[in-house]
């Protein structure tokens, strides 16, 4: 991941930018993409699922 090596599946996080900033939930379902890019699954509490960029992601 670009900036959040310490985030893992299930932590709680924070968006900290992008479309879906000021979001917050837990960090599920990691995958890389084939231009190298990490893309992540948030699931807030009101079971609503967003994908959003790892870099865009700050650990609780």
């Amino acid at each position: 991941m670009e900036n959040n090596d310490d985030l893992k599946d299930g932590d709680a996080c924070i968006v900290i930018n992008g479309t879906h900033k000021g979001k917050t939930g837990v960090a599920t379902d990691f995958h890389t993409s084939k231009t190298g890019h990490v893309t992540i699954t948030v699931a807030p509490a009101n079971g609503d699922r967003f994908k959003t960029l790892a870099r865009n992601v700050k650990k609780q």
